[in-house]
């Protein structure tokens, strides 16, 4: 009977392939309630009823958007509606239609949420990527407004980087630059360069690659995150305030273990497996993936990825998000393909157990998105489950293509 049970975590079992389609399936069903009146993405709570009293996230609504195309894609009945729901509120009430952009969301009581972030406008062009993909209406006109909105506000050819955050009306640009941003701006030129067979926006992601990579160097493989206006890295940031939301203070072993991810797409999507250009990109991959889980997996006596770390390693916000195991997943899977190497394989399996034994809500439905250093129930950074976005593709990328963007490969 044990072995029965472990074959549920292998990859490339039939038993695993069952689990994660059942489960792509069962969050799907989930997040059908996010729809508001408008289009915005309500908050999910923890059996997927929306919480009104929250406000309504751009960012939250694009991913909506996005994993629904991927229903479409995946035939998950209804999803075209909830795409277009989505999409609705992306032209519309989250919309600005003065100062062009996308506000960053609205409060309960439709008031514009200030600021103009790079975070929200990078998911916009996933949605608008996936969305096209999905052949949903008016999505290939969204992505043409949001590509040229993000090349005159975000985009830094000189830099080869992204700025982070304007006020709303584009006047004045704040001096925080951020990689986490950029971060899911190379996910999204990935998804572009696929979508519109256009590789500049993968050439475009190889340049901030290049940088994270020297950065991570620099800093034994943990990744800064954040920097001054000229792009120095600021260690210290929220040293006061360490499990910030957006802007923890450390390194967050979670965003290692994504880059990871994202290099090895970039570089086979780029040179190919074999390539020996590719090389160098895979062996930073491998150490990013490696000093993340040797910093952050059962480093305190459970298991589980603490949120961050301090500069050599040692846990400081010891939570576990559910976006890291999602990102785990992901990462051994992708590492183990291009490799071969069957520690990542065994690793994929540690964490698929980790995720049916305590991170999957078998009650209620998704992830439970914040459990604290014993693996209990916590949600002072994540209350409620937001959106189904790092589940959802923790059920599909293990046994997706390596070098093609998700909605690109569902759609082949």
């Amino acid at each position: 009977m044990a072995n029965e049970v472990n074959k549920k975590y292998q990859i490339d079992t039939e038993e695993n392939k069952q689990f994660l389609r059942e489960n792509a399936e069962t969050l799907l069903a989930f997040g059908h309630r996010f729809p508001s009146p408008g289009g915005g993405s309500y908050y999910l709570g923890d059996d997927g009823t929306p919480w009104k009293d929250r406000n309504r996230e751009t960012w939250i609504t694009c991913r909506m958007a996005h994993v629904y195309s991927l229903g479409v894609m995946l035939g998950h009945t209804g999803s075209e509606q909830l795409v277009d729901a989505a999409l609705k509120g992306l032209k519309g009430e989250l919309h600005d239609d003065k100062n062009g952009g996308w506000y960053a969301g609205l409060t309960k009581d439709g008031e514009i949420v200030p600021s103009k972030q790079c975070y929200a406008h990078a998911f916009v062009l996933l949605a608008a990527s996936s969305a096209m993909q999905a052949k949903r209406p008016g999505a290939k006109q969204l992505l043409e407004e949001a590509l040229v909105l993000y090349d005159k506000r975000f985009w830094n050819e000189k830099e080869g980087l992204s700025v982070d955050t304007w006020n709303t009306e584009f006047t004045e640009l704040d001096p925080y630059r951020g990689i986490n941003a950029n971060m899911h701006t190379v996910e999204a030129f990935l998804a572009v360069a696929d979508a519109l067979d256009d590789e500049n926006y993968r050439s475009r992601a190889g340049k901030i690659i290049d940088h994270v990579i020297g950065w991570a160097k620099d800093n034994h493989d943990r990744i800064p995150e954040h920097f001054t206006d000229d792009w120095k890295p600021d260690l210290d940031k929220n040293k006061e305030k360490p499990d910030d939301q957006f802007k923890p203070y450390g390194a967050t072993p979670g965003h290692g273990i994504e880059w990871a991810r994202l290099i090895t797409q970039w570089a086979v999507s780029t040179y190919g497996e074999k390539d020996a250009a590719a090389k160098p990109y895979m062996e930073a991959a491998e150490g990013l993936y490696n000093r993340a889980i040797a910093d952050a997996w059962n480093a305190d006596g459970a298991p589980g990825i603490v949120y961050t770390t301090d500069w050599e390693g040692k846990p400081v916000v010891h939570d576990r998000m559910h976006w890291t195991l999602a990102e785990a997943i992901n990462t051994s899977a992708t590492l183990y393909r291009v490799t071969g190497n069957k520690k990542y394989a065994d690793d994929y399996a540690m964490f698929m157990q980790y995720l049916d034994e305590t991170v999957l809500d078998h009650s209620c439905g998704s992830w439970f998105h914040q459990l604290d250093e014993h693996n209990q129930l916590k949600e002072t950074v994540w209350p409620g489950k937001s959106d189904i976005y790092h589940a959802l593709q923790a059920m599909l990328i293990p046994y997706q293509k390596v070098g093609v963007s998700i909605g690109t490969v569902l759609l082949g």
